[in-house]
């Protein structure tokens, strides 16, 4: 019960903390390894997309390369609630296919999430989740709010 408390007042002190006009902008997360945008929409119900980038997209220098992929959900006690799946696919990828540990080559794509948890096929509850990309071991993360 503390790490609940614990993890909620960590995100309320980050939502303080963070520029109101930053919040309206599509602003990205980015890492030699890619990017990862914002959802939308954000706050959602029930369905949500998660656009992100692989590799130096959009220039794609090194087209040819693989690159292993992860996007998963949590709730805010870091429980994994569903993994999303890649929708319309690209570069060889196709879509519907769950993005957990996937070989995709450089390029933009976005990811699409149903609003159910994975274990169950419930509609996940109101509040607040994080979802994380890792792309080659190196990982992002950005919040989304689903609200009933």
């Amino acid at each position: 019960m503390k790490r609940m408390w614990a993890a909620l007042g960590l995100v309320l002190a980050l939502s303080a903390v963070m520029p109101r006009a930053a919040a309206a902008q599509d602003i990205r997360v980015r890492t030699s390894g890619g990017s990862l945008g914002q959802n939308y929409p954000n706050p959602f119900n029930p369905e949500t997309s998660i656009p992100f980038s692989v590799g130096d997209s959009p220039s794609c220098t090194d087209a040819g390369k693989q690159h292993r992929v992860s996007l998963k959900i949590y709730n805010i006690i870091s429980q994994l609630v569903a993994i999303p799946v890649l929708q319309g696919g690209g570069g060889g990828v196709s879509g519907g296919q769950q993005l957990d540990n996937v070989s995709i080559p450089c390029g933009e794509y976005v990811a699409y999430w149903n609003g159910k948890v994975q274990s169950t096929g419930r509609e996940a509850a109101s509040g607040t989740y994080l979802y994380r990309l890792e792309v080659d071991g190196k990982a992002m993360a950005k919040k989304m709010i689903s609200v009933k």
